[in-house]
C-alpha cells in the first residue's frame, strides 16, 4: 500500500510539477487544470491557469463560480485530467506502473475525506482514480 503522495511517490500528487496539454493549452499541474475546470468563467479559468503554484491555484479555485452540476461532474473531470497526465509523460507513467497492484491512498492531514483519507476516514476518490488510470494504461497504452 502507498498511503501518501510525497517523497518518491510525489508524482502521484496533483501538485506534482508536470506540464499537461489540456484543451489546446499548456498547464503547469493537474491541480491547475482541475481548479480551473470548476468554472465556466473564462477570466477565472485564466487566473487559475497563470497561478504561480498549485497551492495558489487551489486557493483561487475555492473562490470561483462553480459550473452547474459540478458535484456530479468532478469525478469524471478528475479522471480525464489524471489520465492525460500519465498518457503525456512516459517517465511518470512508468513509475505509476511500477506501483503494481498496490492500493493507492491519498493520505493527508488537512481533512480531505473526499479525494483522500485523513485519520483513517475518507472516500479516497483520487487514489481510486489513480488505480483506475493505472489499470487503463496497463492494458491500453
Amino acid at each position: 500500500m502507498i498511503d501518501n503522495f510525497t517523497g518518491q511517490h510525489y508524482f502521484l500528487s496533483n501538485f506534482y510539477p508536470c506540464e499537461i496539454l489540456w484543451k489546446g493549452q499548456h498547464w503547469k499541474t493537474s491541480e491547475h487544470i482541475f481548479q480551473a475546470e470548476k468554472s465556466n468563467n473564462r477570466l477565472e479559468r485564466q487566473l487559475i491557469r497563470s497561478a504561480p503554484s498549485p497551492g495558489m491555484a487551489k486557493r483561487l479555485g475555492r473562490r470561483v463560480t462553480l459550473q452547474p452540476d459540478w458535484d456530479n461532474k468532478r469525478d469524471d473531470i478528475m479522471y480525464e485530467i489524471v489520465l492525460q497526465k500519465f498518457k503525456q509523460h512516459k517517465d511518470i507513467r512508468k513509475l505509476l506502473l511500477k506501483t503494481g497492484d498496490q492500493e493507492l491512498i491519498e493520505g493527508n492531514t488537512w481533512g480531505d475525506t473526499y479525494w483522500g483519507v485523513c485519520k483513517s476516514v475518507g472516500q479516497n476518490k483520487l487514489g481510486k482514480i489513480l488505480m483506475r488510470v493505472r489499470e487503463e494504461i496497463r492494458h491500453h497504452v
